[in-house]
This record gives C-alpha cells, structure tokens and sequence, in this order.
C-alpha cells in the first residue's frame, strides 16, 4: 500500500509563504504524476497544481497562478508546493496526491490512485 505523509501546514499572515511537502512511500516514485488538491471550509474539494512523472510539465488552477510552484524530487520521493503571497481564501485542507502508471491526463478526481491524510493551511487577513 502506497502512502503519502504530508508537511508543511501552518497558520500564516496574508502575504507570507509556506512549502508543503509530501514524501510517498513507494519506490516507483517516478513514474507517479503527483498533484495537490484542497478543500476550503463548507466547499468542495479542487485541483490546485500537479506535475508529471518526468517533472516536465506542471500545470496550475487559475487563481494559484504566478504565487504557487509545484516541483517535485524523485530521489526524495517528494513532491513540494511552495506558496507565496497567500491569501485569506487560501485558506483549507491541502492534499497531496497520486496518479500511477504514467498518467498524462487533466488530474481528475476520480483519476486520483491515492490520496494523503491532508494538511491544515489557514491564512488570516
């Protein structure tokens, strides 16, 4: 059983940053295209950046554009999502997860293989 532990999580002020990072327990780490998700109180869960099993390609939700990278060390098994300029609506239960097999799809939900225990960002104003 693959398993993702998850770091990083904080209480921060508008403005500051935090790296989340997320070891997966599994040695084909890098054929995994790996993903963050969150889900902000009361809403559902969303996509918010994956990057592909040769790290070449990342891909981001609109409103983390140009303020979160996701990069990723296949010699750590760790994938990172470093946030900068935070904001209040930033605020949520991070996951990080897992797509197996070489996948090259849009990081569906229903794609995911496996999923981390999650992370508390909260980001006050």
């Amino acid at each position: 059983q693959v398993r993702l532990i998850e770091a990083g999580g904080g209480s921060v002020q508008a403005g500051d940053s935090l790296r989340l990072s997320c070891v997966v327990s599994d040695g084909t780490f890098s054929r995994y295209a790996m993903a963050w998700f969150r889900q902000p109180p009361g809403n559902e869960r969303e996509f918010v950046a994956g990057v592909s099993w040769t790290g070449g390609a990342t891909k981001y939700e609109d409103s983390v554009k140009g303020r979160f990278t996701i990069s990723r060390d296949n010699a750590k098994n760790t994938v990172y999502l470093q946030m900068n300029s935070l904001k209040p609506e930033d605020t949520a239960v991070y996951y990080c997860t897992v797509y197996d097999g070489y996948y090259s799809g849009g990081y569906s939900i229903p794609e995911v293989d496996y999923w981390g225990q999650g992370t508390q960002v909260t980001v006050s104003s």
